[in-house]
């Protein structure tokens, strides 16, 4: 198969396996060429992509924009705080006003779920999620199931525990659908207020004490607290959250066997990892980084049906 099932990417949930394993596999030839001393390729050269950023984002955003620019095609970058949004305009007024210039795909992070899909019914251009609210964020837990595939040699039959802000996270919700259709065992672990009621139902195990997730797994994805997505206190302190469920170098040497430890990226170091860990060899969070310019190019790449 060389081609998507799929017109757009706005979750994991719409992909089959065989889209996911499609997508790693043209990203470890993007890898290739972004190692390389000219680091350009011409496959987008005439495709013009909006970028679309109604949230803060800086990783995420850099990212895809260096995947655009390195498949040479046209780019717009849009920042609603900077932008007509602010004056009342709407979502759907936003972008077609920028699909009266002939805008080819549009790359979206937008705070409120399903804002993606909705846009997909609306507008003819091919849609990428770049994160909607606490919903989804596909490309993210493509490129780590790619650092994990990577790291490991297969996916298939690993031990993956996500740590953290379950509740508020669309990495973790889209890395469980990615790692399954993989065949890997999942596990979420973190306080039961950051544990939705309704995650055993997607067929993951649940657990509450890190050193128990950590002796079980084989890689350990630790996510941040995402203080800004939480208007009620879920746990008593900052302090208290790291002594149970953060990552340091005495915990992380003091298991029976080596895991890999990832993060998605922003770290509050100190707080769910410390800065020993993450800079340990153990960890592959730069690799991860590095990855995702890889496997947004093999995404916009596929979207754009130049197979």
């Amino acid at each position: 198969m060389s081609n998507l099932s799929t017109k757009h990417l706005l979750g994991i949930k719409e992909l089959t396996a065989a889209d996911i394993n499609l997508i790693l596999n043209t990203a470890d030839s993007f890898k290739e060429v972004i190692n390389r001393p000219i680091k350009k390729v011409p496959s987008l050269r005439d495709i013009t992509i909006a970028n679309l950023f109604f949230e803060n984002s800086t990783r995420t955003k850099l990212s895809f924009e260096l995947a655009e620019k390195r498949l040479s095609a046209d780019v717009i970058n849009f920042s609603s705080s900077s932008s007509s949004v602010k004056k009342g305009e709407t979502l759907i007024d936003t972008v077609n006003n920028i699909l009266a210039m002939k805008v080819d795909m549009v790359v979206m992070r937008h705070p409120n779920p399903g804002a993606a899909v909705f846009l997909s019914k609306h507008v003819d251009a091919k849609i990428v999620n770049a994160g909607d609210g606490a919903h989804e964020h596909p490309t993210q837990a493509l490129l780590d199931a790619f650092s994990i595939n990577e790291k490991l040699g297969n996916i298939k039959g690993k031990k993956i525990v996500i740590v953290g802000d379950i509740l508020h996270s669309r990495v973790a919700l889209s890395n469980i659908f990615c790692l399954q259709k993989l065949g890997a065992e999942v596990m979420v672990c973190g306080p039961t207020t950051l544990i939705p009621k309704y995650i055993a139902s997607l067929g993951v195990k649940v657990g509450h004490n890190l050193r128990e997730a950590l002796e079980w797994c084989d890689v350990a994805n630790m996510l941040r607290i995402q203080l800004e997505r939480q208007e009620i206190k879920y746990f008593p302190s900052l302090r208290e959250y790291t002594m149970l469920y953060g990552l340091n170098k005495e915990l992380l040497n003091s298991l029976s066997k080596k895991i890999i430890v990832m993060h998605p990226g922003p770290i509050n170091r100190g707080v769910e990892i410390t800065s020993d860990v993450a800079d340990s060899d153990q960890s592959i969070i730069l690799e991860q980084v590095e990855n995702g310019v890889a496997v947004r190019m093999a995404v916009l790449f596929l979207l754009a049906g130049r197979v």
